[in-house]
């Protein structure tokens, strides 16, 4: 094997790394994305019903 071909599979197997790294990095994102929207949705929620029981009062 050359120099050339040692390079080449080096330089793909760090892309291969990189890219299961943003995989994950993207994945985690997503999720706590998610977590945030169900947790404010959650609060308007609760903020509503508060002024519902205030104004019903």
């Amino acid at each position: 094997m050359g120099i050339m071909d040692q390079f080449k599979d080096k330089g793909e197997e760090l892309s291969n790394k990189a890219k299961d790294a943003l995989g994950g990095a993207k994945d985690e994102a997503s999720e706590r994305a998610s977590q945030a929207q169900d947790e404010v949705s959650d609060r308007a929620q609760q903020a509503q019903d508060k002024f519902n029981q205030d104004y019903d009062s």
